[in-house]
């Protein structure tokens, strides 16, 4: 048996029920093969695979809060530093009923290659809760924050684990996680990024996944000879990475049509109003059936559905395992030219198959969505040197850092036999540099 082969049984066997831990480490093991293979001795000797699917460390704690009712309510936390070889623990918190030690754990291992491929200082960790933001008040949604935060304050600092915002975690929720940090440390520190322009935020943080999600897509079209410009496209979500997505192609001459959430989703021929889905999703937190009901051109349409409509590119931004085969083969029948991945593993592994050997264009979502984490890195620089940067300045190197991932992945996957697959290619880049790293770091 090879090497792999043993080490994908080992994950099953060592850590049962946990279906969206064991894809992830599947599909970026199977995309290995040719680079364990040419060297295997040296990889199994010193356990990198074992290293690599096996974290650091798994904090699991109780949040107990008060609700509006003065009952007391119960949540699980996690926070799962996976790997730090390349530098501090950097990964997002979830708050989404869907949160569970699996999720948790395939998010981390995922964020290890994506942080790598970004080529900054940062190591791979995720972290959250199965609370729900939605329906509760801000005082709820800030005791919840405050007594998570009491917990995990003693686990991370600014050159030892940094999170930021995920699914559930946006402007509001950073800011209680922050308050409370400093109020418990006593220390004024980058220890979490997406926090607010006015106590030390980055400018395009907001925007950085959806535009890097943009602009690495408008890379893979012209270094395949097309351009974004004229394109239609089909976009799930309505979060900042869809919102932030659809505004960026807007800008680079494309037309997105489509946007969704956990109720429905939205086709719109005219294409998405931007400034009205903002007003509806991150002013009034409302449904798209109020973004219906202001937009005459609009169809709202209860239920999955967003990518039965013909489109040119399909930017897949909401949650994982949400493009499935079924929803593959729709987009190729309609004549789709490239997927390119928003969130964390929104595409199955047959979709994603499929899709491949119909010959779509498709980047995996930690290549594709990296600007968030690269962005936030960028504002942990600014923290230390007690700075700001210009919008501009931001922007531009988010897209240079994009246009470098796309890159790295093409260049891997020439070199190792599979021209064209960005997913080979961007896992093989990224276990390169933090294999790289752990190697000669030694035992640890």
């Amino acid at each position: 048996m090879s090497y792999i082969d043993e080490v994908l049984q080992e994950v099953v066997q060592q850590n049962p029920n946990q279906p969206e831990f064991h894809q992830a480490v599947k599909e970026v093991l199977e995309s290995l093969r040719p680079v364990v293979e040419k060297d295997e001795n040296t990889y199994r000797q010193a356990a990198i695979l074992e290293r690599l699917t096996m974290p650091d460390r798994i904090i699991s704690f109780r949040v107990a809060w008060m609700d509006d009712n003065g009952k007391v309510q119960l949540n699980n936390g996690y926070r799962v530093q996976y790997n730090n070889a390349l530098g501090p623990y950097k990964g997002g918190l979830r708050f989404h009923p869907s949160v569970n030690l699996s999720v948790m754990k395939f998010l981390g291992f995922e964020q290890i290659f994506k942080n790598s491929l970004t080529g900054q200082p940062i190591g791979g960790a995720k972290g959250g809760s199965d609370f729900d933001p939605k329906g509760k008040s801000d005082r709820e949604v800030m005791a919840f924050c405050q007594s998570y935060m009491t917990e995990l304050s003693k686990h991370i600092g600014a050159d030892r684990d940094v999170p930021a915002g995920d699914i559930g975690v946006g402007a509001r929720e950073i800011g209680y996680l922050f308050g409370q940090y400093k109020r418990l440390s006593g220390v004024y520190e980058g220890v979490i990024t997406g926090k607010g322009l006015s106590y030390g935020g980055s400018l395009v943080r907001k925007e950085a996944t959806g535009y890097g999600l943009v602009y690495l897509t408008e890379e893979m079209l012209r270094s395949n000879g097309m351009d974004i410009a004229g394109k239609t496209v089909a976009v799930s979500g309505s979060g900042n990475v869809a919102i932030y997505a659809i505004e960026k192609a807007w800008q680079l001459g494309a037309k997105p049509i489509t946007c969704s959430d956990s109720s429905g989703w939205i086709y719109d021929p005219e294409g998405i109003d931007v400034e009205l889905l903002k007003q509806v999703k991150e002013v009034n937190r409302a449904r798209l059936t109020a973004y219906a009901e202001a937009r005459p051109s609009a169809q709202y349409r209860p239920g999955r559905g967003v990518w039965s409509v013909k489109c040119d590119i399909a930017l897949p931004c909401a949650t994982q395992n949400e493009l499935k085969l079924t929803d593959a083969q729709a987009l190729v029948g309609h004549g789709c030219i490239a997927v390119a991945e928003g969130a964390n593993m929104p595409t199955t592994m047959e979709a994603t198959t499929y899709l491949q050997q119909s010959g779509v264009l498709f980047c995996p979502g930690k290549a594709a969505n990296a600007g968030g984490v690269a962005t936030s890195v960028l504002e942990m620089g600014q923290n230390s040197q007690r700075t700001s940067w210009t919008f501009e300045k931001v922007d531009r190197k988010l897209h240079d850092i994009m246009v470098n991932i796309f890159h790295q992945a093409e260049e891997a996957a020439r070199e190792y036999g599979v021209p064209g697959d960005y997913v080979a290619g961007a896992n093989i880049a990224g276990f390169k540099r933090v294999a790289e790293a752990m190697l000669a770091q030694g035992i640890y």
